[in-house]
């Protein structure tokens, strides 16, 4: 069978006795970073009898046949990443996949996940939300991304890069606007874990210089906008401006801004119209 098992985000003391048992008990351990997996195994205490093979974003289209076929003859394969759940913004989908097809038994060890911990943390709704993965790393291409989801109602999870974490912030800012409450949270569960709540504009300025860490960001949904919340046509076509300028064509850009204030795409269409003509 393949097992694939959610392991700790840093902290050891949240691997499950069944992680512990699948680690020394599995035939083929294939991790994401195979160094990462054996230190988890001795901050654990326990010792990897198995083969361990490296499985990552590089190797894992063509590592997923062989370990299909190691499967298929009868051992038992545990999948395990850096940190989290594989096939949530890591490698293990294909495999998932292949298994399937295959007819081969897949379980999964329950364990830590980035993107539930973030989200409980950061005190914004979450009876509904979604799940977003790695923004792109062309600012054009976020840009388009973050407009694209101007009027999604549901908290939103991003994970993002240290280095890209300021300049992704203040590209939120443009899309959804300053005062769109959020939460960056860094280094989870690890000795310097940090959760920082406020606003989008707020934490813009906290994180303009960059942050150490592995970062995931929530982001609060869209308001249901009132009669009295609708921007001045200026503001209106700068909107529509800021999605085109990240990639957004001109009738979606149109759309996603309507949608954002609650008003028909006719009035951003005459904003958009009485901008071209302004002094």
């Amino acid at each position: 069978m393949i097992i694939l098992a959610g392991v700790p985000l840093g902290n050891p003391g949240d691997a499950t006795d069944r992680l512990r048992d699948a680690l020394q008990k599995a035939d083929v351990v294939a991790a994401e970073d195979t160094r990462r997996a054996k230190r988890l195994a001795a901050d654990l205490g326990i010792t990897i009898s198995g083969q361990v093979i490296r499985f990552d974003d590089v190797t894992e289209q063509r590592q997923v046949p062989a370990v299909v076929d190691r499967a298929r003859a009868g051992d038992t394969v545990l999948l395990v990443t850096d940190g989290g759940m594989p096939s949530v913004s890591d490698p293990g989908y294909r495999l998932v996949v292949a298994a399937i097809a295959a007819e081969i038994p897949v379980e999964v060890l329950p364990g830590p996940s980035a993107v539930t911990t973030a989200l409980t943390l950061s005190g914004l709704p979450s009876d509904r939300f979604c799940f977003e993965g790695f923004l792109p790393h062309a600012p054009g291409k976020r840009r388009a991304t973050y407009a694209s989801l101007a009027t999604e109602p549901r908290t939103m999870v991003f994970f993002e890069s240290p280095r890209r974490i300021g300049s992704s912030l203040q590209d939120a800012v443009a899309a959804f606007g300053a005062e769109r409450p959020a939460a960056v949270c860094r280094e989870l569960t690890k000795t310097h874990e940090e959760v920082r709540r406020g606003t989008l504009g707020e934490l813009a300025i906290w994180a303009a210089d960059g942050l150490l860490g592995e970062i995931t960001v929530v982001v609060g949904g869209a308001p249901r906008p009132g009669p009295d919340d609708v921007p001045e046509p200026a503001e209106l076509a700068r909107r529509v401006a800021l999605a085109e300028a990240g990639g957004v064509p001109r009738k979606e850009a149109m759309r996603a801004v309507a949608g954002a204030v609650g008003v028909p795409r006719s009035v951003v269409y005459d904003a958009v119209q009485a901008a071209k003509h302004a002094p």
